[in-house]
């Protein structure tokens, strides 16, 4: 489903934005770190201050009740022929310590620094299987 061009933008990016939405409809649009890895989309839910246990956070609360998701990351630049932006709909779901759980964890690791020091290998990851994704750029 992503191009070997769309993965590697993917993770040459660092920061994207996960849209959520309850059983209501009301959407929820949070940052987040990820990496693409096998054509899928992890994120951990990692140490940063949260004021909740992680499986009661909103967004994954949202996951569970509804598990379509939409993942943007883009570019800005000044010059807009440098523009570009993906958009990815999926099917999320929370992914609990695996050997998939590890391989996604250490792909994050590597991109991430800030998760070397983070004691990760418990915490429920969110993986994005992709069912659409859209583009544009303006080169």
């Amino acid at each position: 489903m992503l191009s070997d061009q769309q993965v590697e933008l993917l993770n040459q990016t660092p920061v994207g934005h996960l849209a959520t939405a309850d059983t209501d409809g009301r959407p929820y649009v949070v940052p987040f770190c990820f990496v693409c890895n096998g054509g899928r989309i992890y994120s951990v839910l990692d140490a940063k201050p949260k004021s909740s246990d992680l499986r009661r956070l909103r967004r994954v609360r949202n996951i569970v009740d509804n598990p379509r998701v939409s993942v943007v990351i883009d570019h800005y630049e000044a010059d807009w022929s440098k523009l570009w932006f993906l958009l990815i709909q999926g099917i999320a779901e929370l992914l609990e310590p695996s050997v998939e759980h590890a391989a996604a964890l250490a792909e994050l690791r590597g991109k991430y620094p800030q998760y070397h020091d983070m004691d990760l290998a418990d915490n429920p990851m969110i993986r994005i299987t992709p069912e659409r994704v859209t583009g544009w750029n303006g080169g």
